[in-house]
């Protein structure tokens, strides 16, 4: 019997052969990547989240506005310089008067409170090193696709057969949605906010794959247990 026992843990566990690896699709990597920038700093995500549309709704305000007046006029409107004539030129009024100040003045504020909670703050992970600029403007990579983990080393492997196979009745589609899910919440908590743009992405998905193997080995995922109705 300890003969039998001992071969069984010495040998890797098999991934099925009817766990069948499917192609990865475009909005498969977009939304990777969408999802990604839970890795990066709090700042850089508003920007994203909301700084982005925010600039693309004042240009298109821009633009409509320009095409009842003038753009000199839109802009000595938005800039608070003259009173508005028409409804669009309100709109940018209000705007220029309410939204521009209360942005800038909030992303200026965090800034400033950012630099000085962080002026003694050093991640132990980031401790003695040597980062240049491109290691500062480099993005960090997509979470991982769980199709690249099928040929990977021994523990995704076996963490891959688990979750997709056991946790998810091989639906590849669910699982990889939810692993994706996981990891982009992890990084969101204060355990990681500490962290690297990159490190923070590594060590999420370091630590999902030893977090989450042993439920997913019983047929349990988290995100299931969270959505289930």
């Amino acid at each position: 019997m300890s003969e039998a026992m001992g071969a069984q843990l010495n040998n890797p566990i098999p991934i099925p052969t009817d766990l069948a690896l499917p192609p990865e699709r475009p909005m498969g990597r977009l939304r990777r990547l969408w999802r990604s920038r839970k890795a990066l700093a709090g700042l850089t995500q508003w920007i994203i989240d909301w700084g982005l549309p925010f600039a693309a709704g004042i240009s298109v305000l821009y633009v409509f506005a320009a095409r009842a007046a003038s753009p000199s006029k839109v802009y000595k409107t938005f800039t608070l310089i003259d009173a508005p004539e028409h409804a669009l030129l309100w709109l940018a009024s209000v705007i220029g008067w309410l939204a521009v100040p209360a942005v800038i003045g909030g992303v200026a504020g965090h800034v400033i409170a950012t630099r000085i909670q962080s002026v003694k703050s050093i991640a132990t992970s980031t401790l003695f090193e040597q980062r240049g600029w491109g290691d500062r403007l480099r993005p960090p990579s997509r979470i991982d696709y769980l199709g690249s983990y099928f040929h990977g080393t021994l523990a995704e492997q076996v963490f891959v057969d688990a979750f997709v196979r056991i946790a998810h009745r091989n639906d590849w589609v669910k699982a990889q949605d939810h692993w994706e899910v996981i990891i982009r919440d992890t990084m969101s908590t204060q355990q990681f906010s500490k962290l690297d743009r990159h490190e923070c992405l590594r060590q999420a998905q370091d630590a999902t794959l030893i977090h989450m193997r042993p439920p997913a080995l019983v047929g349990l995922c988290a995100v299931c247990v969270a959505r289930k109705p």
